[in-house]
């Protein structure tokens, strides 16, 4: 069993599984990428605590941010390998029209300068697009639909932070649009651990495939040699 499964109630998965939630979806032909939020605000530095990234950035999830990084790592090198779209989100610029904040948490000291940037290891190349965003899903008043509309994709696999908020809205907002949707599990990341487990079960029961990073990577190749072909 999963680790983040050991937190849900063996009696609630098998009332949702009697209830007929918790099934699989098919991963499509042609899949997109979207890596929700992985930037300093979300991270903190490296090597901080907890305590000390939420001193640097309010929003900070800490530790488990640069756990779940080499993983992302390969996740989105999955991607570029094969030469799929992958879309970057951060938050817009103040000035943007509609812009604020994703929740309804009250923080009143400004994002410090390079808040909004993303780490050098998963830095998006020039032909990546980085979409900002002014609310929680990636979809919100954006024209991510078009983008993903016009690149033929059929199912979209996310990432990111934090599973309980971003996360969770662009999965909703992406099963909403008619999208195939997959979550890869250790690439998602939270301040909670609850939450994390609790969000993560909640969109594997009614709006996504949760997978791991291995799980997915045996549905790939046949994604690659439908693209090759």
């Amino acid at each position: 069993m999963k680790d983040w499964m050991k937190l849900i109630p063996e009696s609630e998965l098998v009332t949702y599984r009697s209830a007929g939630f918790l099934t699989d979806m098919t991963l499509g032909q042609s899949p997109a990428l979207i890596v929700v939020d992985v930037t300093f605000a979300f991270t903190g530095y490296e090597g901080q605590t907890l305590q000390e990234s939420i001193a640097s950035f309010g929003s900070a999830c800490g530790p488990v941010s640069w756990e779940a990084m080499p993983k992302i790592v390969q996740l989105i090198a999955m991607f570029r390998e094969r030469g799929l779209p992958i879309v970057f989100t951060n938050s817009a610029p103040a000035n943007t029209p509609y812009a604020g904040k994703a929740t309804k948490s009250k923080r009143t000291k400004a994002a410090p300068q390079g808040a909004n940037d993303f780490p050098e290891a998963i830095t998006p190349r020039a032909d990546e697009w980085v979409l900002g965003k002014t609310r929680a899903s990636a979809f919100f008043q954006t024209p991510l639909t078009s983008y993903l509309v016009q690149q033929h994709v059929d199912t979209l696999v996310f990432c990111g932070v934090s599973t309980s908020g971003c996360v969770r809205a662009s999965v909703v907002d992406g099963f909403s649009h008619g999208f195939q949707t997959f979550v890869v599990d250790e690439c998602c990341f939270d301040r909670s651990p609850f939450a994390h487990a609790a969000n993560l079960f909640d969109m594997e029961a009614k709006y996504a495939s949760v997978v791991s990073l291995s799980e997915l990577a045996e549905l790939m190749p046949m994604v690659a040699a439908t693209k090759a072909a």
